[in-house]
């Protein structure tokens, strides 16, 4: 079975702002359901009981071959992942999807707006970036393997 790539640093801070938000849901003893920042999809994530394996139905999982941001905020949430709740409140309700688009998905350049205006509100935005390298070297260490694909991504949800 092929190992997951680590994803880019900007889907750390994605997962990092659904636990913050409250977005994940524990759904059975290998399986969870974790809701997009814009609240119109609902991806699900699924492990081997050893958690040797993982997979989620996001898009970045299922096309781009990376831990997407909801395997990853499942793994915080479980506790595979250690993080800091308190640093993960300072990115409770950013509106990803829509600075994403913004930026045309150049994650380098949403992340940077976002670290921006936390400054603006006086968030030392070092410990931002120091638990990221931290979340991004447990993940390193973890080295999971792909499970097998399972339904596509969803469609956004009008209403």
């Amino acid at each position: 079975m092929e190992i997951w790539k680590l994803p880019p640093k900007a889907k750390i801070y994605e997962a990092m702002s659904a636990v913050a938000d409250n977005r994940i849901k524990i759904t059975g003893k290998t399986s969870a359901e974790v809701t997009s920042s814009s609240h119109d999809k609902t991806y699900t994530v699924a492990w081997s009981e050893d958690l040797t394996g993982i997979t989620s139905n996001d898009n970045a999982s299922y096309w781009q071959g990376y831990l997407g941001y909801p395997i990853v905020a499942v793994l915080m949430m479980r506790g595979d992942v250690t993080f800091d709740r308190v640093v993960a409140g300072h990115l409770k309700g950013i509106p990803w999807k829509d600075i994403n688009k913004r930026f045309r998905n150049d994650y380098e350049k949403a992340v940077a707006s976002v670290l921006i205006s936390l400054e603006e509100k006086g968030i030392d935005t070092r410990i931002l970036t120091t638990e990221i390298e931290r979340i991004m070297d447990q993940l390193g260490h973890l080295s999971l393997k792909k499970l097998p694909k399972g339904p596509r991504p969803p469609k956004e949800r009008s209403g």
